[in-house]
């Protein structure tokens, strides 16, 4: 499965070079907002060092330069050709290492997953579940502080949907996290795109 989702992103690639197309966005503006998104994960700590699971093109490791975070930072692909599309088009950021060797990956504060749920070609639908349920598993334990995730969302427009993609349902993946790794988890539903992103933290204690 993973090296049918990383020959249809190196193929996208190769059609639209490191850009939002490329990883199979529509515009750079919606890739941004997503990255605004998974962000309110971690968003007062500057100096957090991040995973990104998935990391296309690295992207979001020039946002988080831009945004001033300082922390180390790891994007991983399953994709070999993105990795060095990643490696070339953010070389000049300090901090930053790409792979796509997941046994080189260690824990970090936060794991980030932009999109790599979206595109599950004739994938059946529990054949796809079960293959989110194992990378959130992934996910998870190589993160000390949290992790999140965003996923297309099931209230999507009827005409909007295309059969190749996999739309959840935001009530039961919230439910998922919460009994499995976490009783302190935050959805956020409220932007607009056709998505939802999901954020679990990790060894938080309550009070009461």
């Amino acid at each position: 499965m993973r090296e049918r989702v990383a020959r249809y992103y190196s193929a996208k690639l190769a059609e639209h070079g490191a850009t939002p197309l490329g990883v199979d966005w529509k515009t750079a503006e919606s890739q941004e907002l997503r990255f605004t998104q998974l962000l309110t994960a971690c968003r007062p700590e500057l100096e957090a060092s991040i995973l990104d699971f998935g990391c296309g093109y690295g992207a979001l490791a020039a946002r988080l330069r831009q945004d001033g975070r300082c922390g180390t930072y790891c994007g991983y692909d399953v994709s070999k050709e993105m990795v060095a599309a990643a490696t070339s088009a953010q070389a000049g950021l300090a901090g930053c290492t790409f792979t796509s060797d997941a046994s080189m990956l260690r824990p970090v504060d936060y794991t980030l997953a932009s999109g790599i749920f979206n595109v599950r070609m004739d994938i059946d639908t529990a054949g796809w579940e079960g293959h989110v349920r194992q990378t959130l598993d992934t996910m998870a334990g190589l993160s000390r502080r949290g992790f999140a995730f965003n996923m297309l969302t099931r209230y999507a427009d009827a005409e909007r949907t295309r059969p190749d993609l996999y739309y959840a349902d935001p009530g039961g993946w919230l439910t998922y996290c919460l009994d499995r790794f976490s009783r302190h988890a935050a959805l956020l539903h409220d932007y607009p795109l056709y998505e939802f992103t999901l954020f679990v933290q990790i060894g938080a204690t309550g009070n009461g």
